[in-house]
């Protein structure tokens, strides 16, 4: 613990001792007496929630509010152990996600109406919050923000240097340019949070038992869980892993290693500070990026917080090693003003008041970190019945929506909206302890790093998840990180600028870019997809299984589909390629992203079905390599003694030859919408492959591609990318997938009478294609669509068409503004750009043009 003295740091005298876990701050929730712990028991649970910080009361109020009986939750010492009694409490609507948005707007309008719902008092506090800019690429960050906050429902402004003072008189405006500004933003409590969720759990009935640390958790073959106490056994229906910094633990029981890091975050508290105690309004919070802190007042004084760097910022690493200390939990760590001086200064200089005051506190505890600083919400694959909603580093803005979202999901068999950002399936077994030490320092040191289109971030990598032509190509590349892959996104020639140059504006790689494109358009270029996740399902009941899960019918033997899985409301909830290699024997591929994503639905609907069916997972046994390109054939054809001519190979077919003695699946396919065969091999034969394709094709003019220019060119050619023209928020019929799902196929499978009465109601908008004129920005995604001076619609994804020389973009609107001509406006960086929808797709495939020039001539192309 901190031992108090006579210890002064450059105008800052260090006075006082830590107080009583609840007072840190001196804060409103003295006023509401710590909860009894109840004396009955249950010996059956529908859900038995572990961990009693705000994130796991949280879900127990929202499960029994929403009408769930029999939900209990389980806390080891008392409720708001751990990280969150400590909390700083910061309450914001920012996000630079999207759908993360949501989970903040939720919480806080939970938090506004908490009080009079429970009578218990909660301390919110809403004077609203301010990021400063301190150098012009702050202020193109809080542009590129603003294009993405029109089309949600929380208010945010860019603001003068003169409001900015206005609002925060205290401020040094010597250097400050611009404010992010979202009013309602502010600071609650933790600790009457948490006892005000905790209130309203019981409430509506939900059981909280404490002290009730679980000993063990047995799973049942029927999917339920024995969760044992020393105060006894409990029989739940699904689990949820709620224990904060305790969750490696918990995980530990049912044989997962959740990657969580805890590690030390510092905040200090001033006493009464004169030119605080003077203003009539409370302070906004401020945040000081380049400074790394974040600033609010604490009733006359002020709290300040940094977030040093990753090389500085401590980890929590005997924790990692050998376990939390058993009886932690109401406790801090020493602290150590040392370790955040460079911050200290930097807020001194913006606040000058702060050279004058005093310390009364310093508050130096445990805060529970994932790699990408995001938490994981959701269930689990490969064990039933098991959700988590751990790693917390912002559990308070998240407690409210978090258990909204969650509750939603338990109830309703489906997420109420897509958050795979935060799916706990987006690590796998590649995530070592050494790689969330890193990536977990990285993020913390990064809190308030600028936040690019395209980031890429380089601690921990790589993993062991490299595919066979690492060492071959990673001196030839950028690299970009694919759920643990190495995969390439741009090749750069010599003489070229090789280094990692993020931007707001078009950068060093939109030449190469642009040549790599023309590679594959004139020529023919090989790709590194091994990241696809891959999965193999066969038995006697695998095509009645494929049936449940697809929009789309079952592909013949031999060839290849695109096809949808879908939610029961009818939503998108993954797109695969389905390839019926043998009688009921099935390749199935999906993105690098969604891989445990979707094999949990298919094994979780495999179980609930009874189907008899083998799944495995497949992803790191084989690496893919793609050739696209005119003369794709042409080189292949040099390889392999398979005919791979247009009639006898055709267009979605699978079959299995070899190529130069090397055996492999041949899929034509390719998301170039070029003549091209994704080729899937042993993950150990990728090197020898690549080298005999590449010297095949040197009369070819073979080259490299990367993921940049294969996205440029799926564009041009209207293919559609989960993740952004669909997921859980999209339904096909708007997303412009009909042509894949048959709702005349006999089979009931999930999402069909969903998408029926969709389709009766008909659609309130749809996804469509639009060319822009831009400068030097070009879109990504998530911009606000404007129309009439309203926003009116967002984008999905976006690029630069290097066939028109003008930028392309997906775009939901509404119906009405969905015809080809029709006239809107995409918002760029703060200016608003004429955009066209035009009729898609803006170059026709390579089969519809092939079809085309057997039918009539090169007229009709």
């Amino acid at each position: 613990m901190f031992r108090s003295g006579a210890l002064r740091l450059r105008g800052f005298p260090l006075r006082g001792s830590l107080g009583r876990p609840r007072s840190v701050c001196g804060r409103e929730g003295e006023e509401n007496p710590p909860l009894r712990a109840e004396t009955r028991w249950k010996d059956r649970a529908e859900t038995v929630i572990i961990g009693g910080g705000c994130v796991g009361v949280s879900l127990a109020y929202h499960l029994a509010k929403a009408g769930m009986k029999d939900v209990v939750l389980l806390e080891k010492s008392e409720l708001t152990a751990g990280s969150t009694w400590h909390a700083a409490g910061l309450t914001t609507y920012f996000h630079p996600g999207i759908n993360l948005k949501k989970i903040h707007y939720d919480s806080i309008k939970l938090y506004e109406k908490l009080e009079e719902e429970t009578g218990q008092v909660v301390g919110f506090h809403q004077p609203g919050s301010i990021r400063i800019a301190t150098t012009p690429v702050r202020v193109d960050e809080f542009k590129y923000q603003m294009t993405r906050t029109g089309w949600h429902a929380t208010e945010q402004y860019i603001i003068e240097p003169e409001k900015i003072q206005e609002m925060f008189p205290l401020l040094n405006m010597n250097k400050i340019l611009a404010g992010l500004y979202n009013p309602g933003d502010g600071h609650i409590d933790p600790y009457s949070l948490t006892m005000a969720l905790a209130a309203g759990a019981r409430k509506y009935g939900a059981l909280l038992k404490y002290p009730a640390p679980v000993t063990s958790l047995k799973p049942k073959s029927d999917g339920t869980w024995d969760v044992e106490t020393p105060q006894g056994s409990m029989r739940a229906n699904r689990i949820v892993n709620a224990a904060g910094f305790w969750a490696r633990e918990v995980g530990k029981m049912v044989g997962l290693e959740h990657p969580l890091i805890p590690v030390q975050h510092q905040y200090v508290v001033t006493s009464t500070i004169p030119e605080v105690k003077a203003l009539k309004r409370e302070l906004p919070v401020l945040r000081d990026l380049e400074g790394s802190y974040y600033l609010r007042q604490e009733r006359d004084g002020l709290l300040f917080g940094p977030y040093e760097s990753q090389e500085k910022m401590k980890v929590q690493d005997s924790w990692v090693t050998s376990g939390v200390p058993p009886g932690f939990g109401k406790e801090l760590f020493e602290s150590d003003l040392d370790r955040i001086m460079e911050h200290v200064e930097a807020a001194m200089e913006m606040v000058p008041v702060l050279k004058k005051a005093d310390i009364i506190n310093i508050v130096n505890g445990p805060i529970t970190y994932s790699p990408d600083i995001l938490p994981m919400v959701g269930p689990h694959q490969g064990v039933r019945n098991y959700w988590v909603a751990i790693g917390f580093g912002y559990g308070i803005i998240h407690a409210g929506g978090v258990g909204k979202y969650l509750s939603d999901w338990i109830l309703h068999g489906e997420p109420p909206f897509d958050l795979i950002e935060l799916d706990p399936n987006r690590y796998g077994k590649w995530t070592t302890t050494r790689y969330t030490e890193a990536k977990a320092r990285e993020s913390y040191g990064f809190n308030n790093i600028v936040g690019y289109p395209k980031e890429e971030r380089f601690a921990g990598r790589p993993t062991q998840r490299v595919s066979g032509l690492y060492k071959t190509l990673e001196s030839k590349c950028s690299m970009g990180f694919h759920a643990g892959w190495e995969q390439p996104h741009w090749f750069y020639k010599p003489g070229q600028d090789t280094g990692y140059r993020p931007s707001f504006h078009r950068t060093n790689w939109f030449d190469p870019v642009g040549s790599e494109y023309k590679q594959v358009m004139q020529r023919v270029g090989v790709i590194d997809l091994s990241p696809f996740g891959k999965f193999n399902i066969k038995g006697q009941d695998s095509i009645r299984l494929l049936d449940h899960l697809f929009a789309n019918v079952i592909p013949k033997v031999g060839f290849t589909n695109i096809s949808h899985m879908l939610t029961p409301k009818g939503q998108v909830y993954a797109e695969l390629t389905v390839s019926h290699q043998s009688p009921g024997e099935f390749l199935l591929i999906t993105g690098s992203g969604s891989e445990l994503h979707d094999l949990r639905w298919i094994e979780e609907e495999a179980v609930k079905g009874g189907y008899d069916v083998e799944i495995k997972n497949i992803t790191d046994e084989l690496g893919v390599l793609g050739v696209a390109g005119p003369h794709a054939r042409k080189v292949l054809q040099k390889l392999t003694s398979e005919d791979l001519s247009d009639d006898i190979f055709k267009f979605l077919q699978t079959k299995s030859l070899k190529v130069s003695n090397i055996p492999v699946t041949a899929i034509r396919i390719s998301y170039t919408g070029e003549l091209g065969w994704e080729l899937y091999h042993r993950r150990e034969d990728s090197a020898a492959l690549y080298d005999i394709i590449m010297n095949a094709g040197q009369k070819e003019g073979i080259d490299n591609f990367g993921t940049y220019a294969m996205n440029a060119l799926r564009l041009e050619k209207a293919f559609r990318a989960w993740g952004s023209e669909m997921n859980c928020d999209t339904n096909p019929l708007e997303a412009g997938l009909q042509y894949f799902v048959k709702l005349n196929k006999p089979a009931d499978f999930i999402g069909k009478q969903a998408l029926k009465q969709i389709k009766a109601k008909g659609l309130k908008r749809r996804l469509v294609c639009l060319t822009l004129a831009t400068d030097d920005v070009d879109p990504e995604g998530n911009e606000s669509i404007w129309y009439d001076g309203k926003v009116v619609g967002n984008t999905t994804s976006g690029s630069y068409s290097y066939s028109i020389q003008k930028s392309l973009a997906f775009a939901y609107v509404p119906v009405e503004l969905s015809k080809v001509g029709q006239k809107v406006e995409v918002e760029l960086l703060g200016k608003n750009y004429s955009a066209t929808v035009i009729k898609e797709p803006l170059v026709l495939t390579e089969p519809i043009r092939n079809q085309l020039q057997k039918k009539g001539g090169k007229d009709k192309i």
